[in-house]
């Protein structure tokens, strides 16, 4: 039977009842938001945390809800310094924050209370979130699989500053462009922050850590953020080479934010997290 999702809606006649309610963590002295989107049925259900980018505009809750659809309990929150979260805005907060998550939605209070399988944990982030998405799944092996959306390398980052003075200050004045929602930081300290890191940074190092793991690396071929020649398929290469025996990539013809492959993405997402997290550990 072909189902209409225009018209009908297959989480509306399944008990319990499908939930959004609003979350909290702790992690470094804050209290970070977040919204949990918990399918209907009994569970436990699978989990994926998703990690927003820089700033956050783009906060992916069209693949909340299209994993939500598929099976998947979802939850999206706002890291310290962002968004009316207190403290103050770091790379390396973000990395703790979604660290802290991560281990915080395998832990009773919260996987009990929403019927989540703590064992199948999957994460999965958009640009600076990409980058914390295989970072935290490196340094965690309890994550079951993870998924890099136009993940921004801040270790291939910084190296290109170091030979390009120019190319610092133009990072220096767009990152200053986007500080609104952000509090505690500044162009010059993000950058100065990236450079400190430097190749402890650079995603391909992770590989030894994710080599039996299933990673998605999706890339994006019109884009200026994360252009597919430097972050996207050198990376790729380095996972086929170590080798990353469970990697999947595509590359889509789309800018950035993925605008006109929102629905090709979901499905991505989704296939792959089906293969590998869908069954009951």
């Amino acid at each position: 039977m072909t189902v209409d999702f225009l018209t009908t809606d297959p989480l509306a006649t399944v008990s319990p009842p499908a939930a959004t309610p609003a979350v909290t963590f702790a992690s470094g002295g804050e209290t970070l938001l977040g919204v949990l989107h918990v399918p209907a049925g009994s569970g436990p259900h699978p989990v994926v945390v998703l990690l927003h980018g820089f700033p956050g505009n783009e906060r992916n809750f069209d693949l909340a809800h299209a994993l939500r659809r598929a099976g998947y309990a979802t939850l999206v929150f706002h890291y310290r310094g962002s968004w009316g979260v207190g403290g103050s805005w770091s790379w390396q907060a973000v990395l703790e924050d979604a660290a802290r998550v991560v281990a915080a939605v395998r832990e009773d209070a919260t996987s009990v209370a929403y019927r989540l399988d703590p064992r199948r944990l999957a994460v999965v982030g958009h640009s600076l979130g990409g980058f914390a998405a295989l970072m935290t799944a490196a340094a965690d092996p309890a994550v079951g699989a993870v998924v890099s959306v136009a993940g921004f390398d801040f270790g291939v980052a910084a190296a290109a500053l170091r030979a390009d003075p120019a190319l610092r200050s133009a990072y220096v004045q767009a990152w200053d462009a986007e500080l609104l929602p952000l509090r505690g930081t500044s162009g010059e300290a993000l950058v100065a922050e990236m450079e400190a890191a430097g190749d402890a940074w650079r995603l391909d190092r992770l590989a030894p850590r994710l080599a039996d793991r299933p990673v998605l690396l999706v890339g994006t071929g019109r884009d200026a953020v994360t252009p597919a020649e430097v972050h996207h398929r050198p990376l790729v290469e380095a996972f086929q080479a170590y080798p990353v025996v469970r990697l999947e990539h595509r590359l889509f013809p789309t800018d950035h934010a993925l605008s006109d492959h929102r629905v090709a993405l979901a499905r991505t997402i989704a296939d792959f997290l089906d293969l590998h997290l869908r069954t009951p550990a």
